[in-house]
């Protein structure tokens, strides 16, 4: 939608452990040594000791000594997928989530599943208003994105205080979309946990285009089919540089 037609929405509609040590006497506790145990030789005493370990418990046995049951307090290590790198995520935001930012959405998945990074990534999109919540993108704007092989599939909703969280960076289709995020954001900081510096991750969409002079992308909501001809031509121009400037920028997206 053009910015014309937000004011067909009321302002308030906008939103922009310790270590666990059990002993008991070998006088009243009796262990038969068992194939799995590991027989050592008790270089004091004459007589052998028995140890076995499972899942961060070891059982030793010494017939001179004590049963000694003891669970290690240490955590255990993490496997390694365990401690991959979580995905880069990156919110598109327009007014309505139905036409700039499902675009967005739809061309940079497609960008980032060409260059088999798609596990990398996590991408969403949302609006500044709720009024469209719960709706598929707008018809003329799947259609112009499939004649270039780019499916949109997602269901619109507003940005959320939990965005300013999840998400890494936050572009904005436009300008007034732009003051709407920061708005939001200055109102939900006071009665939500957010990053103070939160903020610092809204950018304008057109700031990484490279072969367009545009500063805005446009809405195409009440123009013709060139309108959204226009919109995806900034789109796939922004979202190119956008996946190399977070390539160079985060080095390990690679490396994970």
């Amino acid at each position: 939608m053009m910015m014309g037609a937000s004011s067909l929405y009321c302002a308030n509609t906008r939103l922009p452990t310790s270590s666990l040590y059990l002993q008991f006497s070998h006088n009243t506790t009796k262990l038969s040594p068992k194939p799995s145990f590991l027989i050592k030789t008790c270089p004091f005493h004459s007589c052998k000791s028995n140890k076995t370990h499972t899942k961060g418990i070891t059982i030793s046995y010494d017939p001179c000594r004590s049963l000694v049951i003891k669970a290690s307090s240490s955590p255990p290590m993490a496997s390694s997928t365990e401690a991959e790198t979580k995905p880069f995520s990156v919110l598109f935001v327009c007014l309505g989530n139905i036409c700039r930012s499902p675009a967005a959405e739809g061309v940079f998945t497609d960008i980032v599943k060409k260059r088999s990074l798609d596990t990398k990534f996590k991408i969403d999109s949302a609006g500044t208003i709720n009024y469209h919540e719960g709706n598929p993108a707008d018809p003329r704007m799947r259609a112009a994105s499939k004649k270039r092989g780019i499916e949109i599939t997602s269901i619109s909703r507003p940005i959320r205080p939990s965005d300013f969280r999840d998400f890494d960076i936050i572009l904005a289709m436009d300008r007034q979309n732009r003051e709407d995020i920061l708005e939001a954001f200055n109102r939900w900081k006071f009665r939500e946990t957010l990053p103070e510096d939160a903020h610092k991750k809204v950018k304008l969409m057109c700031s990484f285009c490279k072969k367009h002079d545009e500063s805005e992308v446009p809405d195409p909501y009440y123009g013709g089919p060139q309108g959204f001809e226009k919109v995806l031509d900034l789109l796939e121009d922004a979202c190119e540089s956008l996946l190399d400037s977070v390539l160079e920028e985060n080095g390990d997206i690679l490396k994970s």
